[in-house]
């Protein structure tokens, strides 16, 4: 059954493409939701006439998706997490805190764009992030355990000593 997606749906494919599904997803799920409508000869002249007519919207759309993930891929994540004494984490990290951290730093991303396998150890991995469909862009992150005091007790004794040696000389 060939169908005309009127909304982005995941896994399927995006607004205004021609898509083939089983006709029970068709007519039980994406008709009915008005995710879909049934690709006839006059709703694809409707189509055709609709993509002319915003050509130059989705040009914009795309500039300012490309724009995001300019930003995003110098953008440097760090997930603070709880980790037994074995190094795994409690729960996992997932797409849900990755969209968290990114809200922190003034970037809104929907969940569902945002493409990581469950992470449940320390260390550096990337996130794919789908912007538009034709614009994608992979984030580096890191994941540290909550109380990870060994790096962080060097770095602050030695401003501490510094002073302390000039005031004595």
């Amino acid at each position: 059954m060939e169908l005309i997606l009127k909304e982005d749906v995941i896994g399927l494919g995006y607004k205004n493409d021609i898509v083939n599904v089983k006709s029970g997803y068709g007519r039980n799920y994406l008709i009915p939701t008005g995710k879909a409508v049934i690709a006839s000869p006059s709703a694809r002249k409707v189509l055709a006439e609709n993509l002319r007519q915003q050509a130059v919207k989705l040009a914009k759309i795309k500039a300012a998706a490309e724009e995001k993930a300019a930003a995003l891929g110098s953008q440097k994540l760090t997930v603070v997490t709880k980790v037994s004494a074995t190094g795994t984490i409690y729960g996992s990290v997932n797409s849900l805190i990755i969209a968290d951290e990114l809200a922190k730093l003034g970037f809104e991303v929907d969940r569902k764009l945002i493409k990581v396998a469950d992470i449940k150890a320390v260390g550096d991995y990337t996130a794919t992030i789908r912007l538009h469909k034709e614009v994608s862009v992979e984030v580096p992150f890191t994941v540290v355990a909550e109380n990870a005091p060994v790096e962080e007790a060097p770095a602050a004794e030695a401003p501490v000593e510094a002073p302390a040696e000039e005031a004595a000389e």
